[in-house]
């Protein structure tokens, strides 16, 4: 039986597999509590109502022996979950011996190396079981709104997000490349399908430690045909609130593990607060930031504009010069690109990147070139503008950053189960 259906079965015999996680002793009772990835148990063994063999081996189990162990399901308000299992038998699978990560406090480098096993902690586990229902929860939003899934390529064979930030991959003698993002192959595929999203790992070669930075991360990218720039803040506002909200009620126990402050996420509804790009410039310098127009926004620009707000907060209408080639401009303005990010409160950073595409042929050749791109590499982009050309916006959300954000977590690394982070592959 699994652990987390245990309050199912009350006053019933059952055995339980799973792992030591924690033993302790009272005089001739012992308690051993067991983990199987899905709880923790409380198992209580009193001498008196076992065996001496099943009470000895109680005695002895470490952390992370494996076993089986059946006794009776009682309820026990003390007792993790409510129920504990009064002690019957127990059958060794494996006396674990010298298991390294031990109670103690250990530092960070250590868990890192030892992250296999860093995610059978309690906390670890936590943060990944509301990954996935984070995950679920984004593309249930997706599904129910008539979007089709649509996967795109891992290797490609242009930059999305620039030049400078690609892994390189020999490809039978030609140059690939680890996608930025399913963006341009997303665009064709919304004229075939009309709303569509790819969900997937993106890479990055950005030489960043910080705390918000992988080089492998996931993102989900909604691609709306005949949509414009408010089109899809909007879209981004109600998915955001969505995904907050599942969380909220899938996750309640998750989030006491992690003990995280849900009044705050409980105020993420949509819509959100927008501000222009130039908003934000004077916002800054009233913050005492020295920042001048035309200057893209780092992480402590981007900590000092969400902490003003206790919802994410929309910024539009960046640089021109700040965006990527194929950012539409603003027709009242040609300096200005249409494109929105999205800044998580509490400090957290961009979430969302978006905006709407330039879908002019002409105009869309001449930025290649100004971009000094290999318009070679691009002219398969370059039809969906031949053929039937249509407005149509999309953005990206990453999952980690946004997992951070909705777990409050100190680094963007505890929140996918093996982070790739600058010179750091293993395990």
């Amino acid at each position: 039986m699994l652990i987390k259906d245990i309050q199912n079965a009350e006053g019933k015999t059952v055995t339980i597999a799973g792992w030591v996680y924690n033993t302790r002793s009272s005089g001739k009772i012992r308690f051993i509590l067991v983990r199987d990835g899905t709880g923790i148990v409380q198992c209580v063994f009193s001498q008196k109502d076992v065996s001496q063999q099943v009470f000895e081996l109680a005695d002895k189990l470490t952390q992370e022996s494996s076993l089986y162990i059946t006794g009776t399901v009682k309820k026990e308000d003390k007792a993790p979950g409510g129920f504990e299992l009064v002690g019957q038998d127990i059958k060794l699978i494996q006396m674990t011996e010298n298991y390294p990560i031990s109670p103690k406090e250990h530092g960070t480098d250590f868990l890192m190396g030892h992250r296999h096993l860093w995610l059978r902690s309690r906390r670890q586990n936590a943060i990944i079981i509301i990954r996935s229902q984070l995950i679920k929860a984004m593309r249930d939003f997706f599904d129910n709104q008539g979007f089709i899934l649509v996967d795109t390529p891992i290797l490609t064979p242009a930059a999305v997000e620039g030049t400078t930030t690609l892994f390189e991959v020999e490809y039978f003698g030609e140059k690939t490349y680890l996608t930025q993002s399913g963006q341009l192959y997303n665009e064709p595929d919304a004229a075939a399908f009309n709303k569509v999203y790819c969900f997937g790992p993106t890479f990055r070669a950005e030489k960043s430690k910080t705390r918000r930075h992988l080089t492998e991360f996931w993102m989900i990218e909604p691609e709306v045909a005949f949509a414009d720039l408010n089109d899809i803040i909007i879209l981004a506002e109600d998915f955001i609130s969505y995904i907050v909200e599942r969380v909220l009620s899938k996750c309640q126990e998750q989030l006491k593990v992690i003990e995280r402050d849900i009044s705050k996420l409980e105020k993420i509804t949509a819509p959100f607060p927008r501000i222009t790009y130039t908003e934000a410039i004077e916002q800054l310098k009233k913050a005492g930031k020295p920042v001048k127009w035309g200057d893209d926004f780092g992480a402590d620009e981007e900590t000092v504009l969400s902490n003003l707000y206790e919802k994410p907060l929309v910024i539009h209408r960046y640089p021109a010069e700040c965006k990527a080639f194929y950012m539409k401009r603003d027709q009242d303005d040609d300096k200005l690109a249409l494109g929105a990010d999205i800044l998580a409160p509490e400090g957290y950073g961009e979430i969302v990147g978006g905006g709407q595409r330039e879908d002019d042929l002409k105009t869309l050749e001449k930025r290649i070139q100004e971009y000094k791109l290999p318009k070679q590499a691009f002219e398969w982009y370059l039809d969906v503008r031949r053929y039937g050309t249509f407005p149509h916006s999309g953005f990206g959300l990453g999952v980690e950053r946004t997992l951070a954000w909705i777990c409050s977590l100190p680094h963007v690394r505890e929140t996918i189960p093996y982070p790739r982070m600058l010179e750091k592959v293993y395990p």
